[in-house]
């Protein structure tokens, strides 16, 4: 497989770098994260570089372009932290769902204003009792009239509590079958809906939030898609978000390796930099190695789903591996620093602490373990 990309690709990265390198110092993330705020100065460039218009068709302000300059995009985002290229990718990769699963009347509606920075969506299917088992959710969404009425409450919905945003919400809307789930558009101002930030250990930028939902009344036209068919909405949004996620998981990775490299250059210890030690330099070597790997399954992964050939299996992979080397790899990092690993105005305990929920969130570890399995012929219970 062919993982050369063209002159305008390498121009693209290039220009995302230099912009994020220029506009994300330091001290901005800093801020960021300990004041937990949204990085409106970022949106702002990224609307007028394009970011935001890129992977959209024309019709809607787009510029027609492709699953790779999203990724290519979502990794330089993602080398100053894997959050940013959440508040980057989440409005575009659920835009494109509702280009392609969603009435014409949602889309004209919805994705102009994703174009021009001015409207942002999230997705919300966890709840208490149903996390990697969505089957179980008890949220339920019923008829009445022109409208469909909500009960329920979701968790772990991130960036539901952002200003413009539209929730895709799945719920039940029917009793008995577990696969009678659907999609519907909440705005996160609807009466009813109560949303509310959650005190998290890392991602602080984009907020993670619990919705009470409490009658919350939507018009019929909110559905999103066949009703009883949010699983195929579910299922076919997730090649496209976890091959983004990939790539924001080997950006930060790939700062992460970077930084370390710098301090063990650095810091001299019995006369001598830590790095010319066997141990440190064993350990950075192991760090470097898996990152591009990781950087390799995600462009197989990202390579395929842009041809629109078969992918899941390669997603799971590169979800898997990518996820568990940013771990791996922000845990060794934080040994590489030592001390100053723990020191809050060094970055290395942020990207420790935005890299450990990435073995969790879209898709567990252990479910693209048994997908992987399956896909292999086996049958783990």
């Amino acid at each position: 497989m062919d993982f050369d990309f063209t002159p305008e690709q390498d121009a693209l990265r290039a220009a995302v770098r230099e912009m994020m390198d220029r506009e994300a110092p330091e001290e901005y993330l800093q801020r960021l994260d300990r004041e937990h705020l949204f990085p409106h100065e970022l949106w702002r460039r990224w609307v007028e570089m394009d970011l935001l218009a890129m992977p959209f068709p024309a019709r809607y302000g787009g510029l027609d372009g492709g699953v790779l300059e999203f990724v290519i995009t979502a990794e330089e985002i993602g080398r100053k932290g894997y959050d940013l290229s959440g508040a980057y990718g989440m409005a575009v990769f659920l835009g494109l769902l509702l280009v392609r699963h969603g009435t014409p009347e949602q889309a004209d509606e919805i994705v102009p204003g994703i174009v021009r920075g001015e409207r942002r969506l999230s997705i919300s299917i966890t709840e208490p009792e149903a996390g990697s088992d969505a089957g179980a959710m008890r949220t339920f969404a019923r008829a009445d009239g022109d409208d469909f009425v909500i009960d329920g409450q979701k968790v772990f919905s991130t960036g539901a509590g952002l200003p413009d945003n539209t929730i895709l919400l799945f719920a039940r809307t029917g009793r008995e079958d577990r696969k009678a789930i659907s999609c519907f558009l909440v705005p996160n101002d609807a009466p009813g809906l109560k949303v509310v930030r959650l005190d998290t250990l890392g991602r602080h930028s984009m907020g993670t939030f619990e919705l009470f939902l409490d009658g919350v009344r939507i018009p019929a036209a909110n559905l999103v898609g066949e009703l009883h068919g949010g699983w195929g909405i579910l299922l076919a949004g997730l090649e496209l978000e976890r091959t983004m996620t990939c790539a924001a998981y080997v950006g930060n990775a790939q700062t992460v390796v970077d930084q370390a490299l710098a301090h063990a250059r650095g810091r001299e210890q019995f006369g001598r930099p830590i790095g010319d030690f066997q141990a440190i330099a064993h350990m950075l070597a192991d760090m470097q190695t898996a990152v591009d790997a990781a950087r390799l399954l995600t462009y197989r992964a990202a390579t395929l789903v842009a041809q629109g050939r078969p992918a899941r299996q390669e997603v799971a992979m590169a979800k898997l591996f990518g996820s568990e080397t940013f771990v791996d790899v922000a845990n060794k990092g934080m040994q590489v620093l030592g001390g100053y690993s723990y020191m809050m105005e060094l970055p290395m305990q942020r990207h420790f602490r935005d890299a450990r929920i990435t073995t969790v969130t879209a898709g567990t570890s252990q479910m693209q373990r048994n997908h992987i399995a399956r896909g292999m012929g086996l049958h783990p219970r």
